[in-house]
């Protein structure tokens, strides 16, 4: 429970001892009140450190006149918040400004000050300095000043005519705000003010009523729980206290002074209708004027309502029908609440004053119907990887050492570059080997010949070819030990410079190498957006690399298997570069968009937003 909240409030002044009533009903001067309201005050809003009540006019000078606590060394710097006030002539809420040697954080403190105003007139001012809290916290602060400050309006007023029956007035009024906010719900609470109103000023029915629809309904009834059952007695009560806040004043039947200035036509149907010949019915007005209920009370004709009586009734409406009002909003139900406060703000909006409100939402509209009838080109984008249309690969011809690697991954190379080389001391042994080998069946094939033997003649030839053969082997091998570049391009991968003298096998990949005037685009398309995609479709590439130019290209292939990547599905689609670029390199990613067709805006952009939502609430549908 906040410190500020109308429970809280309600159960500071139940805490409070007889001792701070009495003191504040029986207060004979101004100082008096104002020192036992000021602490009445503090005491219901909470976490205050000072206060302050200045009254007076303009024409007789200011005066403090009570300050709390007793001796408070604030007194100079509340005092310039109160010429403030009085200056502006309007309510004031503003941050503490931190003093040297203060411990307290800059915004610890707040100033809540609100005019006391009487007849139009300013006759005072009421200052407090309280612990800072949220919003809506300092708001439930100020309205209960606000509250506070009708006490003082209605002292001054009543202690100007009345200086005997002022404060006897004052003192049932706040045992009435006292009754109204001990209760926890509003029901409970506008049933025992009624009751204990008919009780006090012997009436046979009091009822309160408060605006619905435009129209006064009741909602409590002296000594009476449940009422429904009284339908014409509720009708003719409801028309009395419509006639009273229609009129803004308070009626009093029959009208004792005779003028005829107030229609009382409800009053007199209710007073026919229902026996009770004295009605008296008292609106309940707020800041602004605006009336939101009433109060009406019902005697015998014998017993009119006196000035007295009315005089109380009217404080007492004062008083208690704001925080009547307040307890009945907040025991709304949630939905209610929340169509109350939209029908609000479309008050606010097309009634007066507002602009800004107007401005903004005017500026929404205004951007929905653009993107209703408004349509743009539908893209779907991707992530882009560029790739060689060709990518060849440098193998190992066969098994040796590495012994030269001139080039590195991400090197130019043209056709024929030596890439790197194989250690060649095995093979030009080997070819050595075979070489004295093949001599040797030469001269033992010349001596078979010369001997006449065939049959060492025909083993001696078949051995000299298959040196031969092996020499033609040899020589390949030994031709092959220099890698060169297939063509012209870049490679993409492969560096050697830290392997040297490293063994390889046979078909290791040492190199690729990518031509660099042929490239292919593979884009990632989400799984949601690729029944959009179809072949031959055209889009837009920017690269990281160069973000200023930009490439068109064409869809050539769409993959039918997807993967998985960061928690989401993607499809490889294939595109072939319709524009080129001396700047292009394998390997550059960036951003493609795909155009699809021309749709509607409204339906581009939140698309991805629909989509979840739909397959969400298919999932949990039964």
């Amino acid at each position: 429970m906040s410190p500020d909240s109308p429970d809280t409030a309600a159960s500071n002044i139940a805490d409070l001892d007889q001792g701070h009533w009495n003191r504040l009903t029986r207060s004979e001067t101004a100082a008096e009140f104002c020192e036992s309201w000021l602490g009445i005050q503090t005491r219901i809003i909470g976490q205050t450190a000072a206060g302050l009540v200045v009254l007076g006019d303009d024409k007789g000078g200011w005066m403090p006149m009570a300050a709390w606590p007793r001796g408070t060394g604030e007194a100079a710097e509340l005092g310039r918040v109160a010429e403030r006030v009085i200056g502006e002539r309007k309510g004031l809420v503003q941050p503490v400004e931190q003093q040297e040697g203060e411990d307290a954080p800059p915004g610890a403190w707040l100033h809540l000050a609100y005019p006391v105003q009487v007849n139009q007139n300013l006759r005072g001012v009421a200052i407090l300095r309280l612990a800072a809290r949220p919003q809506g916290q300092v708001k439930i602060a100020m309205r209960q000043l606000q509250w506070g400050v009708a006490w003082i309006q209605n002292w001054i007023l009543r202690s100007a005519t009345e200086e005997s029956a002022g404060p006897q007035r004052l003192a049932a009024a706040l045992e009435m705000v006292a009754i109204a906010l001990q209760e926890d719900t509003f029901q409970s609470a506008a049933t025992s003010l009624v009751t204990e109103l008919a009780t006090r000023l012997q009436c046979d029915r009091v009822s309160v009523g408060f605006m619905e629809r435009r129209q006064p309904k009741v909602k409590a009834l002296s000594h009476s729980a449940q009422f429904g059952k009284h339908m014409n007695l509720i009708r003719d009560i409801g028309g009395a206290m419509g006639e009273s806040i229609d009129q803004h004043e308070t009626l009093n039947y029959p009208e004792t002074d005779n003028s005829g200035a107030n229609v009382l036509k409800a009053h007199e149907q209710l007073a026919r209708a229902h026996g009770d010949g004295a009605i008296l019915t008292v609106p309940f007005v707020d800041s602004r004027g605006h009336g939101f209920g009433a109060m009406t009370l019902e005697r015998a004709a014998l017993d009119p309502f006196t000035p007295d009586a009315v005089a109380l009734c009217e404080a007492v409406a004062s008083l208690v029908g704001p925080v009547l009002e307040d307890k009945r909003l907040n025991d709304r139900f949630l939905i209610r609440k929340a169509w109350d406060s939209l029908w609000e703000q479309v008050k606010k909006l097309f009634g007066p004053r507002h602009t800004v409100r107007k401005l903004v939402v005017t500026g929404l509209v205004a951007i929905i119907l653009i993107l209703t009838f408004a349509t743009g080109m539908f893209r779907v984008t991707a992530e882009t990887a560029l790739e060689g249309k060709i990518q060849r690969v440098v193998a190992v011809p066969f098994r040796g050492f590495i012994e030269q690697a001139p080039v590195r991954s991400g090197d130019l190379v043209e056709e024929g570059q030596l890439m790197a080389t194989l250690d060649d001391r095995d093979l030009q042994v080997e070819y050595s080997r075979v070489s004295s080998e093949r001599e040797q069946y030469v001269l033992e094939h010349r001596r078979a010949m010369s001997e006449g033997d065939a049959a060492s003649m025909n083993v001696l030839t078949k051995r000299m070819q298959q040196a031969e053969a092996q020499l033609v082997l040899l020589d390949e091998q030994l031709s092959r030990t220099r890698i060169t570049a297939p063509f012209n391009g870049l490679v993409v991968s492969g560096d050697l410079s830290q392997s040297l003298g490293a063994p390889v096998d046979v078909g290791q990949v040492l190199f690729e190498v990518a031509p660099l005037d042929a490239y292919r685009l593979i884009l990632k398309v989400q799984e949601d957006d690729i029944n959009f995609v179809q072949l031959g479709q055209t889009g837009d590439l920017v690269l990281t690399a160069v973000p200023n130019t930009k490439l068109s290209f064409r869809v050539v292939k769409i993959t039918p298997v997807s993967f998985p990547e960061e928690g989401k599905n993607f499809f490889n689609v294939e595109a072939e570069l319709l524009d080129s670029s001396a700047r292009l390199r394998p390997g550059m990613e960036g951003y493609g968009k795909i155009e699809i067709d021309r749709r509607k805006l409204i339906w581009i952009w939140p698309r991805r937003f629909v989509n979840w939502l739909r397959l969400w609430l298919w999932s949990w549908t039964p």
